[in-house]
């Protein structure tokens, strides 16, 4: 099969087209004959050398793609939606996804949503799952103690995880704030139902939540920047609020206020995800399957997709993902 390699590793243009062995099928798996593969922060990390694959899985970049189920164990407990030969999937991988076929546990596969192509639902594995494990599993995002919805903030709101994650709490009945880079980001992620968004180069995102909620702060707050942010997000946090860290953009190392963590009964919680194992990914799928994709289905939540690269341009992709104009998922297809 053709396929997108690291040939070393460095700038884009390493990542060039070779040709590469076939996946062979382990218990649970099916193969995926890939139509389309989501770009994500951590294929441009593992490209330069910062995010190794876990033991055993493909040295091939690409953490979730869609197309057709050609081979699969069918009859394998794991195989809980009955799949079979033929159907349309979307799959969260740990790597492997920038190829002509790819192997996927049967339990991290789930039936593409009624009314979407195959290069949509690409775009779903990686930021849904990411976004349901931090939010509703870790962070509990749900109601006060009042019985009131609870707030939420997401940091870098114009990114593939931000869309999600904003459509997601937004149609789930939460008021969504989020923070972006640009007037024109703002604008994207207040019409995906963000209440108000925050241009970060020009706003202090403290002082505008402490305001939208009347001094109470947020209840919680998706991030990915770390660094300095997490001293202001704990300051912009609500008594009893969590903050859920998904990625360090901003630096690995923050000076924290313990006094404040303990006076309003704030929990820091952090988390990846690839290394994670397929048990832990198949209850999130199930959730997904349960409460997300009827929402997708009644187009209550949308595709984001901002460009589309031919698969053998991956090289490009990355470069546009490291020049952060894009708004949503960059995606790449056959």
């Amino acid at each position: 099969m053709q396929a997108i390699a690291i040939t070393a590793y460095g700038a884009p243009q390493v990542l060039q087209p070779v040709a590469y062995k076939r996946p062979v099928l382990q218990p649970g798996e099916g193969l995926i004959r890939v139509s389309a593969a989501g770009v994500n922060r951590p294929d441009l990390l593992q490209r330069v050398g910062h995010y190794a694959p876990p033991p055993g899985a493909s040295v091939l970049p690409g953490l979730e793609v869609a197309g057709e189920l050609v081979e699969g164990d069918w009859q394998h407990a794991d195989n809980r939606w009955r799949l079979k030969k033929g159907d349309r999937v979307c799959a969260l991988l740990q790597g492997g996804g920038y190829a002509e076929f790819a192997a996927a546990p049967l339990a991290q596969c789930l039936p593409v949503p009624a009314g979407w192509s195959e290069l949509e639902a690409a775009s779903l594995p990686e930021t849904y799952f990411t976004v349901w494990s931090n939010l509703f599993d870790r962070a509990q995002l749900g109601a006060t103690e009042r019985g009131q919805d609870e707030t939420l903030l997401v940091q870098g709101g114009s990114s593939g995880i931000g869309v999600a994650a904003i459509q997601l709490a937004h149609a789930l009945g939460h008021r969504v704030f989020a923070t972006a880079g640009s007037a024109a980001k703002c604008l994207a992620c207040e019409s995906l139902g963000a209440e108000r968004a925050i241009n970060y180069k020009t706003e202090d995102f403290v002082a505008v939540t402490a305001a939208l909620t009347d001094g109470r702060g947020v209840d919680v707050i998706l991030d990915m920047v770390g660094g300095d942010y997490i001293a202001r997000e704990l300051k912009a946090l609500a008594q009893d609020g969590r903050l859920a860290l998904i990625a360090f953009l901003g630096g690995a190392k923050a000076n924290l206020n313990l006094a404040e963590i303990l006076t309003k009964r704030l929990t820091l919680t952090g988390s990846t995800l690839r290394a994670r194992s397929t048990h832990f990914k198949a209850h999130i799928a199930a959730q997904l399957k349960e409460r997300v994709w009827p929402l997708l289905e009644a187009g209550k939540i949308r595709p984001v997709i901002d460009r589309v690269f031919p698969m053998t341009e991956a090289a490009s992709a990355h470069a546009w993902m490291e020049e952060g104009r894009h708004i949503g998922k960059i995606m790449l297809a056959w």
